[in-house]
């Protein structure tokens, strides 16, 4: 696995942490409208540095695991714009809205549909990292 350097992991530390920030502030109601866009510039950070993070090898299992982890890097970005989407309705400002035909559609099919992204997200990032870990430390012990 290609390593980061100093640089590349301060900003995937720094994506990390505005993440953390942008989502309990908005859960909190903290100034919604401003720290949902902390939290997508953060999953932006997060998700460009982990996909810069290569890997070289030729084991199948961490190839595998490496497109799950990218998946999963996609799915914190676009829980980031429905996050957005859905601090913005309470404005009539929606950015998606107009796309449904009428306001129960849009209720029913992306209104706080985020969290969802998010926990998916997150629970592929755990075991991505967990099991890519793990397989790599495997292959070391053997060679």
């Amino acid at each position: 696995m290609k390593q980061l350097n100093k640089l590349q992991s301060a900003i995937f530390l720094i994506g990390g942490a505005l993440m953390v920030i942008g989502v309990a502030c908005c859960v909190l109601t903290i100034a919604p409208t401003v720290l949902c866009w902390v939290y997508l510039l953060g999953a932006v950070m997060f998700a460009v540095m982990q996909v810069s993070q290569s890997y070289e090898g030729k084991d199948i299992v961490v190839r595998r695991l490496k497109k799950l982890q990218n998946l999963s890097d996609l799915l914190f970005v676009l829980a980031g714009l429905l996050l957005a989407d859905t601090v913005y309705a309470g404005a009539s400002q929606s950015f998606f809205q107009h796309l449904f035909n009428d306001q129960e559609a849009y209720i029913t099919y992306l209104y706080n549909k985020w969290v969802i992204l998010l926990l998916v997200a997150a629970i592929l990032e755990v075991y991505t990292a967990h099991r890519i870990d793990h397989e790599l430390s495997k292959k070391n012990i053997k060679e």
